[in-house]
């Protein structure tokens, strides 16, 4: 960093140049908080990462406050956290935080007991419910679209009919598509675009790469920008969030994101790991 002078006038000597600032590097020492995604994180088509269960172990031994973000709205937390147990990973439920729930929490904040028209699973039904919400098909103030593997035509005009009757509207996530074992299936963010499509109307979407999402799991475990770090493994969507919520970013090599692909974004995660096993060495 060059040095920075300060002017100087004929009536008096140049004053001495003051010390370069110092850019401090959030090590893993500093960091109070973390939240991580989960696929390609942490587990990779039903298996741990390596490295996964033990920084999940020393989390909880050293009472980190730790959220695992997840993007699906069609589990519970409780829901998520049996099946992670199946994959290896023993993850208190209390430490999830899904689109639903950060979902939920946005509507409460807008309108307390809001009544909400719901297309999606338990999991999002069950975040609405407990967040003192109303649903219902009459007269709602919100649409709330969010994951699930049954969409229905008649669900989606009902949707649509109500948007158009001035329902405010709401999806919990953009992702596209989801995988299956038969091959990729439609997503909230396809059927978002179909309903958009059908109203002129453009959802407000919850889930990552909205910061909101994040700014809401920090909310959750009491965390300060400052000392929070996001672990991930999208450039476009987990670093990207966490860099416009003001956390220290990780990116691991072990999912979506390869090494040649960071050259393509114009910004920059802070660190750049292979997995989370060599996050372990910084703890």
């Amino acid at each position: 960093m060059a040095e920075i002078v300060a002017p100087t006038t004929d009536a008096s000597p140049a004053a001495p140049a003051p010390a370069p600032t110092k850019v401090a590097y959030r090590s893993g020492q500093d960091i109070e908080c973390w939240l991580t995604d989960m696929d390609g994180v942490l587990v990779h088509e039903n298996h741990p990462i390596p490295g996964a269960p033990e920084l999940i172990q020393r989390w909880v031994d050293t009472s980190r406050r730790f959220l695992v973000l997840t993007n699906n709205s069609i589990f519970t937390p409780r829901d998520l956290a049996a099946r992670l147990r199946s994959s290896g990973l023993s993850i208190p439920e209390e430490n999830i935080w899904t689109s639903a729930l950060a979902t939920a929490v946005f509507i409460k904040d807008q309108m307390p007991g809001a009544r909400v028209y719901c297309i999606g699973e338990a999991g999002l039904t069950t975040a609405l419910h407990e967040a003192g919400m109303i649903l219902t098909d009459q007269d709602p103030d919100y649409v709330v679209l969010g994951e699930t593997r049954t969409y229905s035509f008649n669900a989606i005009t009902t949707a649509i009919r109500l948007i158009v009757g001035g329902a405010r509207f709401i999806a919990t996530n953009p992702d596209a598509t989801g995988p299956s074992k038969e091959g990729v299936l439609p997503a909230t963010g396809a059927i978002a675009a179909l309903i958009t499509k059908a109203t002129g109307r453009e959802p407000y979407t919850i889930g990552k790469p909205n910061p909101m999402m994040f700014r809401s799991a920090m909310n959750q475990i009491d965390a300060h920008s400052e000392t929070t770090a996001m672990i991930g493994d999208r450039m476009d969507t987990d670093i990207v969030a966490g860099m416009e919520a003001g956390l220290h970013t990780v990116l691991v090599l072990s999912g979506i994101t390869q090494q040649d692909d960071i050259a393509t974004y114009p910004f920059r995660p802070n660190q750049v790991l292979n997995s989370v096993q060599d996050l372990l060495k910084q703890l």
